[in-house]
């Protein structure tokens, strides 16, 4: 993997080869190294097995360069990108494509210009994880393995049920998933930045699920930090306990319920729901149910949402954006008031040049620039990594989510009395367009049926679907718990801090019991 030495340096070559052709106006180099590493779970008691398999890598470097380009007809604006060569030939085989791609844009206004605020975040990645062997990524899959292990080992039902058998391991003990860890290096050098801005950042994931196969119980679990020592064997045990407690599910009839929403399905509907409604693009585009809505409140008052991409110790923080400005703090619900936007700095300057903007953001002048600062544009991979192969795009860093009177999870089931505590959901999206803020999930997992304010017995899996509107999930708040955990979903950018959520009036539909066996 290039070091960041090695980045700035290609940056710093390829800005001055684009700048020195005489129709260049103004150019931009993006320079980025990824390694991904992985250790696959993968425990069975009944089958024989590996408990981790081998661990694996990939990993990518390259730069990419966008060029705005003089012409008879006016400014053309180009994208063009290299892989695995940081040389000057790399650089201009990459410019000679931005040639090729350049067009016409009459949004653009000009690439990203700093405001003057410099950098809070630097010096943050852990070293250990940038310079992880094969032996301490193995080790850190045994790890979470063993947690799971031990927590089956311990459990008196699953004692009970293997009493009569020739040994546990036929009750079909499954420990799957991974335990991933991202390194990445930038550099950026443009026309309107005053030197090469780099950035090093690594996190660390670890996914699994877990089964009792003879009893039909599954559960999950998940963990995320930003240090190889903060590695714990947490999400083994959390999926171990989960299918634990799933063993015995029952069915519930369709009906209109009080759910808690747990971290997971809190992430999942921030991911896929309300943090696409908060992109600057979709205000430009009028697709956010959010529409014209800025400084109004469209949440419940006990309700507030904030990304902050410079917070030390959060797992997604970035010391600088893929457009080389500073990261920090985006209020985007502020007691239940729409607050500002997600946005980068081409979608920044086209909403705020746009002749409708009070009627697509709700505010113009001060207000709508204090909304629209563009801190969150980023060029992330779908799920890990900063790519030079793309232009930025508008992602989240770290998502906090907060009520204004928390409360412990033993309040908030009490408070909810009889309803459905939800912990995982699947196929989560938008449905009638997400301006309308309608949606659809499947209950897959890790959920359970309150009664009395109490978890009285887990919720047979796959048995119930989700059909109700963002509205719901955003104003019928009736708790927030004080613990959130850092949470991501399959193939997200954004780490959500995600607390429980309980909320009023979910519409909940019974799946045909044919249905259940499906994935």
């Amino acid at each position: 993997m290039p070091s960041t030495a090695e980045l700035a340096r290609a940056a710093r070559i390829a800005l001055d080869l684009a700048r020195a052709q005489p129709d260049v106006r103004e150019a931009e180099a993006f320079v980025a190294a990824n390694a991904s590493l992985l250790a696959r779970l993968h425990y069975t008691s009944h089958i024989p097995c590996n408990g981790v398999e081998e661990p694996k890598s990939t990993e990518s470097f390259g730069l990419g360069l966008q060029v705005v380009l003089d012409g008879p007809g006016g400014p053309r604006v180009g994208f063009g990108s290299e892989p695995s060569d940081l040389s000057p030939a790399g650089a201009a085989r990459a410019l000679d494509k931005a040639r090729r791609a350049a067009v016409p844009d009459p949004d653009f206004e000009s690439l990203p210009r700093p405001d003057g605020s410099g950098r809070t975040l630097a010096g943050y990645h852990d070293p250990a994880l940038m310079a992880v062997s094969d032996e301490a990524l193995v080790a850190a899959g045994w790890t979470v393995v063993t947690g799971a292990l031990r927590t089956f080992l311990a459990s008196s039902r699953l004692a009970e049920r293997a009493a009569g058998d020739d040994a546990l391991r036929a009750l079909g003990l499954i420990v799957s998933g991974d335990v991933a860890m991202l390194q990445e290096r930038i550099a950026i050098a443009s026309s309107h930045l005053p030197g090469v801005e780099t950035d090093e950042s690594t996190l660390l994931t670890a996914f699994v699920t877990a089964m009792v196969e003879a009893a039909g119980a599954k559960g999950s679990g998940g963990a995320a930090a930003t240090r190889l020592e903060h590695l714990t064997d947490e999400a083994g045990t959390e999926a171990a306990r989960a299918a634990l407690d799933a063993i015995g599910g029952e069915r519930v009839p369709s009906g209109t319920y009080t759910v808690v929403f747990g971290r997971q399905p809190v992430a999942d509907l921030l991911d896929n729901l309300v943090l696409p409604a908060c992109h600057a693009s979709a205000f430009y585009a009028a697709s956010t149910p959010f529409l014209g809505r800025l400084g109004q409140r469209v949440a419940s008052p006990t309700l507030s949402i904030h990304d902050d991409g410079a917070q030390p110790g959060l797992v997604g923080s970035k010391g600088i954006t893929c457009e080389g400005l500073p990261t920090g703090r985006t209020d985007l619900l502020r007691h239940g008031t729409l607050a500002g936007c997600l946005s980068n700095w081409y979608e920044s300057r086209r909403l705020l040049r746009d002749p409708a903007l009070a009627q697509k953001l709700g505010s113009t002048g001060a207000a709508a620039a204090a909304a629209l600062v563009p801190r969150n544009g980023f060029r992330f991979g779908g799920g890990g990594g900063r790519m030079f192969d793309r232009p930025p795009g508008i992602a989240a860093s770290n998502v906090v989510v907060e009520g204004s009177e928390p409360v412990t999870r033993d309040e908030l089931l009490r408070r909810v009395g009889d309803g459905l505590y939800v912990g995982r959901i699947w196929y989560c999206y938008a449905i009638n367009g997400l301006r309308a803020g309608d949606f659809t999930c499947t209950v897959v997992g890790d959920s359970y049926i309150i009664r009395g304010g109490r978890l009285a017995g887990p919720l047979r899996p796959n048995t119930i679907r989700i059909n109700d509107n963002i509205a719901t999930f955003l104003n019928n708040v009736v708790a927030v718990t004080k613990d959130a955990k850092p949470t991501t979903v399959w193939a997200a950018d954004a780490v959500v801090y995600a607390p429980e959520v309980a909320v009023a009036g979910v519409r909940v539909d019974a799946i045909a019991e044919f249905m259940e066996d499906l994935p």
